[in-house]
């Protein structure tokens, strides 16, 4: 898996944003950043509060963007992850205890005033007693205002000065007005009627009291959705012992330099990605490709960032360090998809960017309307009201609903080894109506054996194994490495081959010791004019048994024919009957002809299979399945395969298969595993859900909230909102969806038992 993920021209960027504080700081920082020249896309996780850069705009001139439009931006690297995420998390551990501290300073005084209020006696202003001690109460309430509040007050000032209106818009105005309209009580009570001398000082604590109280748990929630993250830069190693000048010394990962000499010991993680000079070991490469058994290493094997060594020492030149390790590109991958947004998604983001706006529209009229239409005392009703109005409306319950399904979800694909890189494929995967599956690498192991020769003339099998070995020798097909490797466990001294020329496809010629030699299908001998009609029906039985029955002909006479046989992986049984037994339909394509075809996919329980097929002719495949409707994934692994990859609705790469054939898809499966497929499917479907029920709670609670806040129930019941109510519906509107969308952590695979079935029918040799 080692340098095969999507390599971009274009550098991409990290950068931690400060004073973020609710959805609709999203739409803006974007615009900001996007206006930078250079810049070709941004995105940004409202959750971790985590920009993405793609472009080649400089980094000073982005974090310029971001602080005109009155934020503070940091950038952060591959090198500096760890650190910079232990930074986070002990930033994260202070401002928690900061909020927490500002919810009890504030609950201290609002909880007793509160009390005051319900069980003992009036929070009027009748008399100068009441006038002196209400007055008292009120610069309590200030200077609580200003240090439990004073985040939302100073956030609120800079969006002013920007031009901007967020959630801390809302509650400044709504604690503020409250506040201000309670002094105006005390300070002049004959202004207004007796009815209208009321103070809503507890109004303005609890609120402060009870979002602060939110903003801390949510804060907690929150750290759990970048578990997958964390774990992921937990894999890297902090340090490395390099030799230097003949000595070696221990040196911080940022340090280590291409061609760098490493020396590593039994139990140490691999820092960098390399090769190994000298030395054996055993590797636990686990994390990339999620085999529990170690790897043996030797000289000239390569070694991954964050694979561990088990047992002996090696030495290894490193080849890949910070940004451009394996690991360091998965970690990226998995950042650059939960910064993505699914089409579901882009709704919220809509409805968030006119939302605050809306909602103090929304306050004036209401306040209006109780100020025309409401009973005695109008006052006090109109700025209960619309401070409701404000403290209610909740644009983070919106902002939350996706970015917070996404990172838990595209987390716990990492975690079962599915590297999803945009918000679209995440979606589309949960809509999808057909599998196509190809089969070399993706069904098969894709290490097919030389099983059988069958001579047809006076060269014997060593000889045949001799002349095709050396012909396949620049191929770079599965078929032609297993010719090859076969010649090779033999001992088999090879020739050296002129005017090689492989058709896609079909097979090759070329020119070996002055022979003119041609190795491949059935179609390709029927063009190259070789009689092959005495020996197909050994083509058919060696077919029947899933063997790939290859042709060979020196100087245009049939010679031989070999039979090579690809096993089916141990678990593409169980994936498949998952595929189908969620209703999808499973279709097989090969280049193998049609009995071979028949042969494994009547193994593998598939129905539908195209055989023959040229690279050429999958992805017109896939247009004709799309054309009738369908909603077409494609699963593959080579060269072959890319362009039907890029042209599926989704894309699933094998892990182990070749670079362009990952370049070219939606979903990198890391693991090489058929089954990692039926995860994906069921993650994307459990991810979707969840954006749709927190969608769904986040609409319902300000459609009916903001409704209630502005009194529409006072004609019919006499029911009016409390402001302290509406800020606790407030805070728990957030942890509410934070919550829900950590219930996807919970989601586990359903292939378990399958598996080991599917592998128990292998043991028994009844599949080839």
């Amino acid at each position: 898996m080692v340098d095969k993920l999507s390599q971009d021209p274009k550098i991409i960027q990290e950068f931690i944003i400060e004073g973020a504080g609710c959805a609709s700081c999203v739409g803006k920082i974007e615009k900001a950043i996007a206006k930078v020249a250079d810049v070709d896309f941004v995105a940004m996780n409202f959750v971790d509060r985590s920009v993405l850069v793609k472009g080649n705009a400089k980094g000073d001139l982005i974090v310029k963007a971001v602080e005109g439009a009155g934020y503070h931006a940091k950038a952060t690297n591959a090198q500096t992850a760890q650190a910079s995420q232990e930074e986070k998390e002990q930033a994260e551990a202070l401002y928690y205890k900061k909020l927490m501290k500002h919810c009890y300073l504030a609950l201290a005084l609002g909880v007793p005033l509160m009390f005051y209020g319900l069980f003992i006696g009036e929070m009027t202003v009748t008399s100068s007693t009441e006038q002196i001690a209400w007055l008292l109460v009120g610069l309590l309430t200030l200077a609580v205002m200003l240090t439990s509040g004073r985040h939302f007050y100073l956030g609120a000032y800079r969006s002013f000065k920007n031009h901007n209106a967020n959630m801390d818009t809302l509650i400044a105005l709504g604690t503020g007005t409250a506040w201000l309209y309670s002094m105006v009580v005390v300070l002049a009570p004959d202004i207004l009627p007796l009815m209208a001398r009321h103070v809503y000082f507890e109004a303005s604590m609890m609120i402060i009291g009870l979002i602060n109280l939110g903003l801390a748990l949510e804060l907690k929630a929150r750290g759990k959705t970048s578990e997958a993250v964390k774990r992921l830069i937990g894999l890297q190693a902090k340090s490395a012992s390099v030799i230097r000048d003949n000595q070696e010394v221990k040196i911080s990962l940022e340090k280590v330099r291409l061609g760098d000499q490493v020396k590593i010991r039994p139990g140490e993680k691999i820092p960098v990605d390399g090769i190994i000079l000298e030395g054996h070991s055993s590797l636990d490469e686990a994390m990339l490709t999620g085999e529990p058994m170690p790897v043996a290493k030797g000289p000239d094997d390569e070694v991954a960032a964050g694979t561990i060594n088990t047992k002996g020492s090696f030495i290894f030149k490193a080849t890949r360090i910070g940004k451009d390790t394996a690991l360091a590109q998965i970690i990226q991958m998995v950042k650059q998809a939960q910064n993505a947004k699914p089409a579901i998604g882009r709704l919220a983001d809509t409805i968030s960017a006119y939302f605050v706006p809306s909602v103090m529209i929304l306050a004036v009229v209401t306040g209006l309307i109780w100020l025309n239409f409401g009973p005695d005392p109008v006052v006090a009703f109109a700025i209960a009201s619309a401070s409701t109005l404000l403290i209610i409306a909740c644009p983070c319950a919106l902002g939350l609903a996706t970015p917070m399904s996404v990172m838990v979800g595209v987390g716990k694909a990492a975690e079962a080894g599915v590297l999803i890189r945009n918000g679209e494929a995440l979606q589309t995967a949960s809509d999808l109506s057909v599998v196509v599956l190809d089969k070399t690498g993706t069904i098969t192991q894709g290490k097919p054996s030389v099983t059988d020769i069958e001579c047809f003339g006076e060269l014997s099998p060593e000889e045949i194994l001799k002349f095709s070995a050396s012909l396949e020798l620049n191929s770079e097909h599965p078929l032609g490495i297993a010719i090859v490797n076969s010649a090779k466990e033999k001992s088999i001294p090879l020739s050296s081959v002129e005017d090689f020329n492989a058709i896609s496809g079909k097979g090759i010629t070329g020119y070996v010791e002055q022979h003119s030699l041609a190795l491949g299908n059935q179609r390709f001998m029927l063009e190259q004019g070789v009689d092959i009609r005495s020996q197909q029906d050994l083509a058919k039985a060696y077919a029947s048994s899933a063997k790939t029955p290859l042709y060979f002909a020196i100087d245009g006479k049939l010679e031989a024919m070999i039979a090579i046989s690809d096993p089916i992986k141990s678990d593409s049984i169980s994936a498949i009957e998952a595929l189908q037994g969620q209703g999808l339909r499973v279709i097989m394509l090969t280049g193998d002809n049609t009995h071979t075809a028949a042969a494994v996919a009547k193994h593998v329980g598939i129905d539908e299979y195209f055989a023959d097929v040229l690279p050429a002719d999958k992805a017109d495949i896939i247009k004709k399945l799309q054309a009738q409707g369908e909603m077409v994934a494609m699963v593959g692994d080579g060269i072959n395969d890319a362009p039907a990859l890029a042209l599926a609705n989704v894309g699933f790469a094998i892990g182990t298969g070749t670079d362009v054939a990952i370049e070219s898809a939606d979903i990198t499966l890391m693991r090489g595993a058929l089954t990692s497929v039926v995860d994906a499917i069921e993650i994307s479907k459990a991810t979707l859900k969840n954006i749709k029920q927190n969608l769904f709670g986040a609409f319902i609670y300000n459609l009916i909230g903001i409704p209630l806040a502005a009194g529409v129930l006072y004609p019919f019941f006499g029911i009016l909102l409390s402001p302290v109510i509406a800020g606790a519906a407030m805070a728990l509107s957030s942890v509410t969806v934070v919550t829900n969308a950590n219930r996807l952590r919970l989601l586990k695979p359903s292939l378990k038992t399958s598996i080991k079935t599917s592998q128990e029918t292998l043991q028994r040799g009844e599949i080839a």
